[in-house]
């Protein structure tokens, strides 16, 4: 496996995204990895990886930029300032994916992206604003919008896994989704793993203290794991 940064300039900071390529003859497909709202850390580089592994391009996208991770209160103030103005968080992910695409490895033509949490929301919110990509995978992501898009088609593939137990995606959000993928004619699928909470990929989220609210689950971790694989399959190659 090769792995290099792909680097640019955007609000201001250095945006420091981790390209993972697999040792294969090029171009390959190519998936965006958007992390959870702490920033580009352990779990979305192991993500990207074990992307790469599969025979794709993997991106591992740098959210606050420097590199940075943030701790939860910063995190939870910038996951309020992203759901209010989705518009900076989209910006940032559009430079990234432009560097992505003029990769020589990377088949231009077919990219995906994948998210954890906010990174799932992320991804929604990319292909809602017309963004083109064959496939979005959106892990324990909230499937609400703060933003009323307008378009009449969704492109590719969407799927969502949650967990029943998930505060933050209670059953009255997921029927909203459930209408908004209907209205939109998109090629969806949700996947709700029952007694499972937030989180529920990151192996860090019980040092968190919360059983509550996020909790990890290797089941419904291994099981979504191949549902994307399903979804990236169909859609890339």
């Amino acid at each position: 496996m090769i792995e290099k940064k792909l680097t640019c300039r955007v609000d201001g900071k250095a945006q420091i995204n981790t390209l993972y390529l697999p040792d294969v003859k090029g171009p390959v497909p190519g998936v965006l990895v958007l992390s959870d709202i702490l920033g580009l850390g352990d779990h979305a580089h192991e993500r990207a990886r074990r992307i790469a592994e599969l025979g794709y391009a993997a991106l591992a996208f740098d959210l606050h930029g420097d590199g940075a991770t943030v701790d939860i209160p910063t995190a939870l103030s910038e996951l309020e300032r992203f759901y209010a103005h989705p518009q900076g968080p989209l910006g940032r992910v559009e430079a990234a994916l432009k560097l992505f695409r003029d990769e020589p490895m990377v088949d231009p033509d077919k990219l995906a992206a994948i998210g954890f949490c906010y990174g799932g929301t992320l991804a929604l919110e990319m292909v809602r604003s017309g963004i083109p990509l064959s496939a979005v995978v959106g892990f324990h992501s909230v499937l609400r919008s703060n933003i009323t898009w307008t378009p009449e088609n969704l492109g590719g593939k969407i799927l969502v896994c949650v967990g029943s137990e998930d505060p933050e995606i209670p059953a009255e959000q997921r029927h909203l989704f459930e209408a908004e993928m209907r209205r939109t004619k998109a090629d969806w699928q949700l996947h709700l793993y029952g007694g499972v909470y937030h989180s529920f990929t990151d192996w860090r989220a019980d040092q968190a203290g919360l059983p509550d609210f996020a909790r990890y689950d290797a089941s419904a971790d291994r099981r979504s794991w191949r549902a994307m694989e399903d979804v990236l399959s169909d859609a890339l190659k």
